[in-house]
């Protein structure tokens, strides 16, 4: 049911009324299974000190959160009296601009940088480091690394000079080889790669021809997604290409997103590559990317003047390896920018955070919208959506969202303003975090839920070959229900999670059950994907969902393939 209210203002209020009204037009018999796909909110820390700007979970099952040096003390201070200089080198910061959330302690660990890497961007290697690259001002070429480790004596290392070119709302994506390659940033219509490969960057045209100066360009934070031949779907403003880029070229050209509303930064919305299956024969694997939510070309000019234009309702899904792919239409609940879509354990997309009218911006988004959506992928086209439970608190503008290992999703931040602004009544800066629960984490689904017992936590799996997968329920199981998931946790920040993938493994195969005291224990055989072209090397969080209630995931590493 689509509301007829949508092209107002939403407000909380009006997002928890269409879904009560929604729920009273179901039919009795989808009633339960609608009011328990709510899932629900909880607050794990009031304040971390920083806003969560960008994050990524390692696989440690810790999360590096930081947002910007330039946005003046923090609410956490360095250890041992450390301090650093800021701006022009003419002030003295002692207080974090980046931390390390554990987990399952639900602390806090202040960390050090001495570059400014607002509106940056990242990858995580192989090895579990993560690279991250570029920012502004003293950070805008640099390139800095944290190793994980369990000691709490880990921190940032920093490599002043590592990049070719200045990146400030770049795009970063792992290639299948397991490096990384840095696309475009502002005035930057070019990529290079990182470890280095050649002493220029290479030129990237597309990122000039879909530049807007006059709306502060609409093609920042490209979506960079990896296809499954290897080459590099980019979605830029409201266009997009299939890149070579092992010799620069431009493969395919895909027809223009309908409507040609621009998707990308300031106009942000947001973009994911749906789960990848059946990928035993690579001439069949099908790859399908889905862009939702963003603004006008004309909101953020219109914003800066005060005048709040509604965002857009729409997501476009195009089947990416076809030959002759289109983009098919669909209309979400509410209009959304700024919003998160992150891939769940089974499948689905949770579309999260973000606002209903203006832009992206300081000061230049409004009408927070609170109230989750569930995309599901496999639903034919119109019954596609679930609204979820709503939050409390707004997440607009440098918000985040990401997958953590238990399935939860940790969301934080929302800091529209040029520096920490705790007093204003129009969107204070937030340093909570929470965590949202998908309805799968329902106690009421606990015979449904696996529990993995093989292979054990960080097992290195190779290309294309076999895994034996065990796992117990405490309830029956329902055959032909259980499927292996295997997820790339993602570096969110600014609406786009990069290098967020899904892969299932497991559908069809034939599931046996094992003679073990109290029974319920199962096992299966998976094929692990046969190419980085289908994962790139490193760390996956893999799950066993039944009847659509997953596991909690277990961290494994899939060796490069030089091994």
């Amino acid at each position: 049911m689509k509301p007829t209210a949508i092209a107002m203002k939403p407000s909380e209020l009006t997002l928890l009324l269409f879904t009560m009204v929604s729920l009273l037009l179901l039919p009795a018999a989808s009633l339960s299974s609608a009011a328990t796909a709510a899932g629900k909110w909880d607050l794990l820390r009031s304040s971390i000190g920083i806003s969560a700007m960008h994050m990524q979970l390692l696989h440690n099952d810790r999360v590096v959160i930081f947002d910007r040096t330039e946005f003046g003390r923090s609410n956490i201070s360095l250890p041992d009296s450390k301090c650093t200089r800021t701006g022009n080198g003419d002030r003295i910061d002692c207080t974090a601009h980046s931390v390390e959330y554990d987990v399952a302690a639900n602390s806090v660990r202040p960390l050090m940088v001495l570059t400014d890497f607002w509106c940056s961007s990242g990858s995580v290697s192989p090895d579990g480091v993560l690279v991250q690259t570029g920012g502004n001002k003293s950070g805008e070429l640099a390139v800095r690394t944290f190793a994980p480790c369990d000691e709490n004596k880990c921190d940032w290392r920093e490599i002043r000079n590592g990049l070719l070119r200045p990146r400030w709302y770049a795009t970063n994506h792992v290639l299948p080889d397991g490096g990384q390659i840095i696309v475009g940033g502002r005035n930057e219509f070019n990529y290079e790669f990182y470890p280095p490969r050649s002493r220029q960057p290479y030129r990237l045209p597309f990122l000039w021809e879909t530049h807007d100066a006059k709306n502060r360009e609409n093609n920042l934070y490209p979506f960079v997604l990896l296809n499954v031949d290897g080459n590099l779907f980019i979605f830029a403003n409201n266009r997009s290409i299939l890149l070579n880029y092992r010799n620069n070229t431009v493969v395919r050209t895909y027809p223009e997103i309908p409507t040609g509303d621009p998707r990308c930064y300031p106009s942000t919305g947001s973009a994911v590559l749906l789960p990848l299956k059946n990928f035993q024969d690579p001439a069949t694997v099908s790859a399908e990317v889905l862009v939702c939510g963003g603004a006008k070309a004309a909101a953020y000019s219109n914003s800066k003047s005060g005048r709040f234009l509604t965002a857009l309702d729409t997501c476009g899904r195009i089947t990416i390896s076809d030959p002759n792919p289109l983009w098919v239409m669909e209309t979400m609940p509410t209009p959304r920018l700024m919003g998160d879509m992150v891939m769940l354990p089974n499948g689905k997309v949770l579309i999260i955070n973000g606002a209903s009218s203006g832009s992206a911006g300081w000061e230049q988004g409004r009408d927070p919208v609170f109230t989750p959506v569930l995309y599901r992928p496999e639903n034919e086209i119109g019954s596609r959506f679930e609204l979820q439970a709503p939050s409390k608190r707004p997440r607009m503008y440098h918000s985040t969202a990401i997958l953590l290992r238990d399935g939860r999703v940790l969301v934080g931040g929302n800091n529209p303003h040029d520096k920490y602004n705790f007093t204003t009544n129009l969107f204070p800066t937030d340093l909570s975090l929470e965590a949202f629960s998908p309805a799968y984490l329902d106690p009421g689904f606990a015979d449904l839920r696996p529990r993995i017992i093989s292979p054990g936590p960080f097992t290195k799996l190779g290309y294309g070959k076999p895994v034996t997968v065990q796992f117990t329920l405490t309830g029956p199981m329902e055959r032909d229900s259980v499927v292996v998931t295997m997820v790339a946790p993602s570096f969110a920040t600014h609406s786009f999670s990069m290098n967020q993938r899904l892969l299932v493994l497991g559908s069809g195969y034939r599931v046996e059950s094992m003679d073990a005291p109290g029974g319920n224990w199962y096992q299966m055989e998976v094929i692990m994907p046969g190419s980085g072209n289908l994962a790139p090397p490193g760390y996956y969080l893999l799950f066993v969902v039944h009847k659509d209630i997953p596991s909690e995931g277990i961290w494994v590493q899939i060796r490069e393939q030089s091994y």
